[in-house]
């Protein structure tokens, strides 16, 4: 089960209290209190993995340690460990406390998200000429806290979208290792699943249907998946009975949601064409090719047809890298 939203609260650890000591050791008499340490603070790393925000789905409430009281004989408290919590890129931080948001987007990229407490001054630090034996210490300040809202928005190269079962699944696991599940009926896949062709990362986006962007279906859940995609690969049926009109309706849907959906380029492709007669084919494509020129016909069993999509994506990979 994918986790792409949830909300956690995080609290960075409290700083130590600092120590009263006086110093036994015969000529060396004073104050000899040491400080508290800091407490350990959280940051979120970004990792090329899409599950890492699982490890939230039971554990709601996550601290980073303390810092350790300080001690006699001039030792300070140790510095309570940082937090290193690894979460998937392409995943928005929602403060939702000030409404502030901020997205993790790179592979190692760390971020401060809670800063840990500063450790108490011990009485050593007390000291002046009027003050010789300081009995004053201070406590160590609380580390930060706060409510945050963590929501996964893939980030791929290619996003393949259209009716729930119109072979969007089976496409992806054609041209790449992805395993996704396939079976003749709607909603097979439930949530995003990603694959990789040489430099190319391609994401099945689940069905989408009319009433989409008002959450009818698996609704607004997926079509966020969408915003982060570069590519639109739109899969109509070539069983449909009316390709035109599936096209339009999704076209609508991504711009209730986001009309920029709509300025992403975008290819369209009649999948299943083994399963109509030649004669249909030929009507249909010739529909489509007036919405949308790129209109091709595939087909999984149909070496030729998968060889032309895989030219698409060669030519989409040069485009990636020709400009540094």
């Amino acid at each position: 089960m994918l986790i792409d939203d949830v909300s956690i609260a995080i609290a960075a650890g409290d700083g130590g209290q600092g120590a009263v000591n006086f110093n036994k050791n015969m000529m060396s008499l004073g104050p000899s209190g040491g400080s508290g340490g800091k407490g350990g603070s959280i940051y979120f790393e970004g990792v090329n993995d899409l599950n890492a925000l699982r490890q939230f789905r039971f554990k709601k409430n996550v601290k980073a340690a303390n810092g350790k009281n300080g001690k006699g004989q001039f030792v300070d408290g140790k510095t309570g460990e940082d937090l290193i919590l690894k979460i998937p890129i392409g995943t928005v931080v929602h403060n939702l406390e000030t409404g502030k948001k901020q997205e993790i987007t790179a592979i190692g990229e760390r971020v401060l998200i809670v800063k840990g407490g500063k450790g108490g001054k011990g009485n050593f630090l007390f000291r002046s000429s009027r003050n010789t034996s300081p009995a004053q210490f201070q406590k160590g300040l609380p580390g930060e806290k706060l409510n945050l809202r963590l929501e996964l928005k893939l980030i791929a190269d290619i996003g393949l979208i259209g009716f729930p079962n119109v072979g969007k699944s089976s496409l992806l696991n054609e041209l790449t290792n992805a395993k996704s599940k396939i079976a003749n009926y709607p909603f097979t896949t439930l949530e995003p699943s990603l694959g990789v062709y040489y430099e190319l990362i391609l994401a099945d986006i689940p069905g989408l249907i009319e009433g989409a962007s008002r959450g009818k279906g698996l609704g607004i859940k997926f079509l966020r998946h969408i915003e982060r995609t570069k590519i639109l690969f739109h899969l109509i049926s070539a069983e449909s009975v009316e390709p035109a009109k599936e096209y339009s309706i999704i076209r609508k849907e991504l711009e209730k949601y986001n009309k920029e959906l709509l300025e992403k380029k975008s290819y369209l492709f009649l999948s299943k064409s083994d399963m109509v007669s030649p004669v249909e084919l030929k009507k249909k494509l010739a529909i489509l090719k007036k919405i949308n020129s790129s209109a091709m016909l595939i087909s999984i069993y149909d070496f030729d047809s998968i060889k032309k999509v895989k030219d698409v994506l060669n030519d989409i990979a040069k485009e990636k890298y020709v400009k540094k």
